[in-house]
């Protein structure tokens, strides 16, 4: 099962989108930054960017990208782990 990169724009001040969030934690999740998660599913990514489509406004940014080893990052030691026990080489 891949892991996908799942990261969109706020581009209204102080939005969360909960929504959105709320339908990105449906599948295996870590957050990586305030907008941005790592899913794993057996989706592909247009199944995904699909999935959470009605969830955004028209003037959000959403992307969803298939992670892949090698990669590089700095952050929680519990992200690094669960990336490291999910994430394939290409």
């Amino acid at each position: 099962m891949p892991v996908l990169l799942v990261t969109y724009d706020l581009y209204q001040p102080g939005q969360n989108y909960p929504r959105l969030i709320r339908a990105i934690k449906k599948y295996p999740w870590a957050r990586l930054s305030e907008t941005s998660f790592a899913v794993h599913t057996s989706d592909g990514p247009q199944e995904v960017l699909e999935f959470l489509r009605p969830y955004i406004s028209e003037s959000t940014n959403l992307y969803v990208l298939t992670l892949s080893k090698p990669y590089a990052g700095f952050g929680p030691e519990s992200v690094n782990d669960w990336l490291g026990a999910r994430v394939a080489s290409a």
